[in-house]
C-alpha cells in the first residue's frame, strides 16, 4: 500500500477519497482551515475510531506538515488492513500546492 500522496496528484482524485484530519488538538485549534469534506479524528485515539472507517474507499489523511502524526496513523490503519495514505507536507503542503481549504 502506498504511504503518501503528492498534493498535486490528490487534486484530480479528491472526490473519490475519504478525507481525515488527524492534526493534534493544539494544531487543529490554532488553525482556522480544513480540507473540504474532511472530518477530524483524534490521532491519540485511533483505536476508538478506526473500526468505523469505510473499507471500500481510499482514505487520505493529513496532519499539519505530513510528519510523525500522519506516519503513525497510516501505520495503525495499515495494520487494520485499511487502504490509507497521507498528504505529503500535510495541510501546509496542500495549501502551498494551491489545494482548496475551507474555514472550519
Amino acid at each position: 500500500m502506498k504511504r503518501s500522496i503528492k498534493p498535486d496528484d490528490l487534486k484530480s482524485q479528491i472526490k473519490d477519497k475519504h478525507l481525515i484530519d488527524v492534526r493534534r488538538k493544539g494544531d487543529l485549534d490554532a488553525s482556522g482551515e480544513a480540507l473540504p469534506g474532511a472530518t477530524w479524528h483524534d490521532p491519540e485515539k485511533i483505536a476508538e475510531w478506526a473500526a468505523y472507517l469505510p473499507r471500500d474507499r481510499h482514505i487520505v489523511l493529513y496532519c499539519a506538515r505530513g510528519g510523525s502524526v500522519s506516519n503513525a496513523v497510516v501505520d495503525a490503519l495499515h495494520a487494520q488492513s485499511l487502504d490509507a495514505c497521507f498528504i505529503e507536507g500535510g495541510i501546509e503542503g496542500w495549501k502551498a500546492a494551491g489545494g482548496e481549504v475551507v474555514k472550519k
